[in-house]
């Protein structure tokens, strides 16, 4: 299933207007590496016509909404994790990944063992005898 991917600007993580985030979500790539593209093509080639570019973006795209934002950040752990397999891509080195995967599951252990500590402690049977009452 695919979902459709927008153009919109990042203000949120960006610099200057947030065109070089945007480009960096919608194609899937590091935002360091856009902005080193971007600084590289206004060095090397026509500068007056990528700053243009940039300027007419700014005012073409639309902002990303701060609820998706919000919920992005917010849903961190909740979202399964994104391993890059290739420098240039966005996500997680695979060692920080699989760092993340042992926090994730350490913490479910740990509400496992708390859940079974209270199922079998004796505050638990004397609950469940007075709510037979």
């Amino acid at each position: 299933m695919s979902t459709k991917r927008e153009l919109l600007r990042d203000p949120q993580r960006g610099k200057i207007a947030g065109v070089c985030a945007g480009l960096s979500d919608y194609f899937n790539m590091e935002l360091w590496l856009v902005r080193i593209i971007f600084v590289s093509a206004v060095l090397l080639t026509g500068g007056p016509l990528f700053v243009v570019a940039y300027i007419a973006a700014w005012f073409i795209l639309d902002k990303k909404d701060s609820s998706t934002q919000f919920k992005d950040h917010s849903s961190k752990h909740d979202d399964p994790l994104e391993v890059k397999f290739k420098v240039w891509q966005k996500g997680e080195p695979p060692r920080r990944a699989l760092q993340d995967l042992k926090d994730r599951l350490n913490r479910v252990d740990i509400r496992l063992q708390d859940m079974e500590r209270y199922v079998t402690s004796t505050e638990f049977t004397v609950s469940r005898e007075i709510n037979k009452l």
